[in-house]
Formats: C-alpha cells, sequence, structure tokens
C-alpha cells in the first residue's frame, strides 16, 4: 500500500470555504469513481483556516501520473476540478500545473 500527504490553500473567503465544504459533502459520482478507479482506496481531506491536508492510501500500482491521464480524458472530472478552483490558489513553491502540492514526511513512529 502506498501513503500519499498533500497540501493546497483555499481562498480565504468565510461563503467560498463554506460551499466547498458542502461540495464535499456530496461528491460527484464520476469524480468518485475517478479516484476508487485509479487505484486511490481511501482519500480523507481536513481543513484548519484555508489549508487543506489531504491524506491518500492507494494500491501498489498507483501513480499520479496514470491518475492524471485518466483524469484528463473524463469531462466530468475536468468540470469538477475547474469548479473547485473557484475556491482554491496555489501554496507558494507550487509548479505552474500544480494544485495539490505533496508533502515531504518528515517522521513516522
Amino acid at each position: 500500500m502506498k501513503k500519499f500527504a498533500l497540501t493546497l490553500e483555499l481562498k480565504d473567503d468565510p461563503q467560498l470555504i463554506e460551499e466547498y465544504e458542502e461540495f464535499h459533502k456530496v461528491v460527484w459520482p464520476e469524480v468518485l469513481n475517478s479516484i476508487t478507479g485509479s487505484g486511490i482506496q481511501e482519500m480523507e481531506i481536513y481543513r484548519v483556516g484555508t489549508k487543506l491536508f489531504m491524506h491518500i492510501n492507494a494500491n501498489d500500482d498507483f501513480s499520479f501520473e496514470r491518475k492524471s491521464t485518466m483524469d484528463l480524458g473524463n469531462a466530468k472530472v475536468q468540470e469538477w476540478e475547474e469548479l473547485m478552483w473557484k475556491y482554491q490558489q496555489k501554496i507558494a513553491g507550487a509548479a505552474p500545473d500544480e494544485k495539490w502540492v505533496l508533502m515531504k514526511k518528515i517522521f513516522e513512529l
């Protein structure tokens, strides 16, 4: 099993943050199918202020490259990503084409 931690910022607007959380109470089925179809077995997103933290457990065959290719071919996932960008913003140091940024693990017990 592979584990990943990613981070992203939300725009600092309480109304937009509330809307973002509402969308995540009922994620579109096509988006959920894309997530599980890529090999992700568990995904959690946490928020404090405008900071988001995503934890992923995926099967050993999972890769972000394969997930990205699958998503580019899925119109509903692209629609979701475009909609979510209304609420999200890049963190400092993110690559030009990067939204969620992979975090470096620095400790494990």
